[in-house]
This record gives structure tokens, C-alpha cells and sequence, in this order.
């Protein structure tokens, strides 16, 4: 692969997590980068891998999902570099952040871990973020492993469902 394009693949990155106020997973970015067809899975990869080694951006991971934000390095290179992307693409960028945003910020705000505890059960951590704010934030102890994985896969789909009923409940 040529320098310029593992260029151009880093400025397209950077350039798509300069336009949200969220960090975006890794699974986000190569849903925009694979269907447009501007690159392979591994190319991708290393690309980000790089990004991530070369400072400009950071890396926050919940159970399955890796998710990236730009660091301070990553949006002043991108403040100076964004012309190195054409604007067609440039476009294409900004049409799938509008057309996705409400996707790409509800999955991003959306977590579920766990972990195991000192008395020997599961702490299962849910919570929705909208940009800085916390909407809820619940941790649960559970008895098994297998129980804490079923409730943090099922954390996204019922996360509404629980904030709308607790709210219900408290007013």
C-alpha cells in the first residue's frame, strides 16, 4: 500500500472523529470505510492501530467494542491537514455523519461492562452518556458470569425501556 493513501486513510479517520463530539467504535468507522470501498478490513487496521500509536487518538474499550476520540495532536493535525482530503470525500464523510448521527451517538453512549467483584460475584455496569452528561448509570450485582454477559448484551436494547420506566416511577 502506498504512502499516500495510508495518508489519506489516517486524515479520513481523524476527519470523521473531528466532526462528532463522541467517540465512534471501531466497528462505526469501518462500516463507513468498507461500504464506500475505500480501503480492506486489515489495511484499516493497521491504519488505526497507527493512529493510536502515533498519539492522535485514544482508545476506550467496553467489553466488545473498541472506541476512539481524538486526542488534542489528532485535532490540531486534522485542523491543519483536512484539505489533504478531497472534498467529494470530505462530502460523503459529512452526509454519513448526518444521515447516522442519532445511530452512531446513541451506540456510542450506550455501555455495558462487568466485572468480577471482591466477594466473589459480578458487577455489571450500564450506562447512557449524551455527549459529557451521564443519563443513568446503574451497577447491579449478580451471582454468575453467564448472567452478567446476558444483561450487559442486553443493556442496549433496554437501556430506554428501563431510563423511561425509572423516570416514570421517581416523578
Amino acid at each position: 500500500m502506498n504512502t499516500d493513501s495510508i495518508t489519506l486513510y489516517k486524515l479520513m479517520i481523524m476527519y470523521m472523529l473531528n466532526k462528532v463530539n463522541f467517540p465512534l467504535s471501531n466497528s462505526q468507522i469501518s462500516e463507513f470505510m468498507l461500504e464506500n470501498q475505500f480501503t480492506n478490513y486489515f489495511t484499516l487496521q493497521e491504519v488505526i492501530n497507527s493512529l493510536v500509536s502515533d498519539g492522535f487518538l485514544s482508545v476506550v474499550t467496553y467489553r466488545n467494542s473498541t472506541q476512539y476520540k481524538l486526542t488534542s495532536e489528532g485535532t490540531e493535525t486534522i485542523g491543519f491537514f483536512y484539505t489533504k482530503i478531497s472534498q467529494s470525500i470530505r462530502d460523503d464523510i459529512d452526509n454519513y455523519i448526518k444521515a447516522n448521527k442519532y445511530e452512531l451517538k446513541s451506540e456510542a453512549g450506550t455501555t455495558a461492562d462487568y466485572y468480577k467483584n471482591t466477594n466473589g460475584e459480578y458487577t455489571v455496569h450500564c450506562q447512557v452518556k449524551e455527549g459529557e452528561s451521564t443519563l443513568i448509570e446503574i451497577n447491579v450485582s449478580v451471582p454468575s458470569e453467564d448472567i452478567a454477559d446476558k444483561m450487559c448484551s442486553n443493556w442496549k436494547d433496554a437501556s430506554q425501556d428501563i431510563y423511561d420506566f425509572i423516570m416514570h416511577k421517581m416523578m
